[in-house]
């Protein structure tokens, strides 16, 4: 695959970029020991990296949600545009933060086949259904979150992840992203 961080589009030189998106990669990449390449890819426009970053963090900091329940949402998404960098990378949180080896690869094919909770099952069915058919959500849809055991924040969390991971997805996928081998590896 290459050794760039997306294939369609230039990485840009970290040394040009604005002070505070130069900040932001350098302290992911501590972080975490690599640089992910969603943040060099992403860098491409800095505008809008800023607020997709910004949304992101609050996506998985300021919600009643478990990270695991954010990262399930995600791979299950990613699997079904078939998203390889969000799968490989968001998979490799899955397994961490489930503490489930198996999990991710199971929602990145058909998360009926994992063995859920019924709560994870409405969620994850919900996911899908926003992802494929977004016009045909209704109240039901809803009300089945509910049933399950979700608060109303809860749901509207739900949905705020499937509708920011449909937006990454695509622009992965349009940007040829390419997962970093270091994921691949994380939490198996």
């Amino acid at each position: 695959m290459g050794d760039e961080a997306m294939g369609r589009f230039p990485v840009p030189d970290r040394e040009e970029l604005p002070e505070d998106v130069r900040e932001r990669i350098e302290a992911e990449t501590e972080e975490a020991g690599f640089t992910p390449n969603v943040f060099d890819a992403f860098a491409y426009k800095p505008e809008h990296f800023r607020p997709f970053f910004d949304y992101h963090d609050a996506l998985v900091e300021s919600t009643p949600l478990s990270r695991a329940e954010v990262e399930m949402l995600v791979v299950t998404v990613s699997g079904v545009n078939d998203c390889l960098y969000c799968v490989v990378a968001h998979g490799a949180l899955c397994r961490i933060y489930a503490d489930d080896p198996q999990l991710a690869d199971q929602l990145a094919t058909n998360h009926r086949t994992a063995d859920l909770s019924k709560r994870h099952r409405a969620m994850l069915d919900f996911a899908e259904k926003l992802t494929e058919e977004p016009g045909r959500v209704d109240d039901a849809d809803v009300q089945a979150l509910r049933e399950a055991g979700f608060s109303q924040e809860e749901v509207w969390d739900v949905a705020s992840v499937v509708a920011v991971f449909n937006l990454s997805n695509r622009m992965a996928t349009v940007a040829d992203m390419r997962p970093n081998e270091e994921f691949y590896d994380l939490g198996r």
